[in-house]
């Protein structure tokens, strides 16, 4: 199982330092494995619970900006804190989560810890938090302003676009169509197809 000062030495690398200290005292009261990995689009972290496993595994991915991956860490280990509490029948995003969630995410919900720009966003989240951040429009803008080590470039999102603009993403030029709920239908004008693409997505625009 990994060790105290290795993880401590982990969190050093990707949290806010004002919080490492509480995130190692998470896994000293409920030990798990806990793995970084790169990047992945439909997710930023995970947690599977195992019968077969007396040790549960946490992932989260090293590219994460570091309050990105404190809420991302304190999600995950909700999870597990929640399991073990009420047992592994429940919902994973139902209410027994969501409590836990704000329990443990109380503690450091504070200007020590998160940015003012942050807090306001982020305390609203967490008075009902989503299954994922990618659902709150809002928090996830405020967020990826710390995404860039150059703070001068300006990120633009798809869902900052009007419907019928056309824009690059992945070498590929679409155009925005429709918005359903966190995700937008977008023609690719080269083949005539349509996408789900998500509100959140960084694009290139065109002029």
């Amino acid at each position: 199982m990994l060790e105290s000062s290795r993880l401590e030495t982990i969190l050093s690398k990707h949290l806010p330092p004002p919080a490492i200290s509480y995130c190692l005292q998470l896994w000293q009261k409920q030990p798990f494995n806990f793995q970084i990995t790169s990047s992945r689009k439909t997710k930023l972290g995970d947690f599977r619970y195992r019968r077969d496993r007396s040790i549960q595994t946490i992932t989260l991915n090293g590219d994460l900006n570091p309050y990105q991956f404190l809420l991302t860490y304190t999600h995950e280990v909700a999870h597990l804190y929640a399991f073990m509490k009420f047992g592994i029948s429940i919902p994973p995003h139902g209410k027994e989560w969501k409590s836990t969630f704000q329990q443990l995410l109380f503690p450091i919900l504070n200007e020590q810890v998160f940015p003012l720009d942050l807090l306001v966003p982020l305390r609203q989240h967490m008075k009902n938090p989503k299954a994922s951040t990618a659902g709150d429009l809002f928090l996830m803008k405020e967020l990826s302003k710390y995404d860039n080590a150059e703070p001068l470039i300006k990120t633009t999102f798809l869902s900052d676009l009007k419907p019928g603009s056309r824009f690059m993403l992945s070498g590929r030029e679409f155009e925005k169509g429709e918005t359903k709920r966190t995700r937008v239908i977008c023609l690719e004008v080269k083949t005539g197809k349509k996408f789900l693409v998500a509100q959140m997505a960084k694009i290139q625009t065109l002029n």
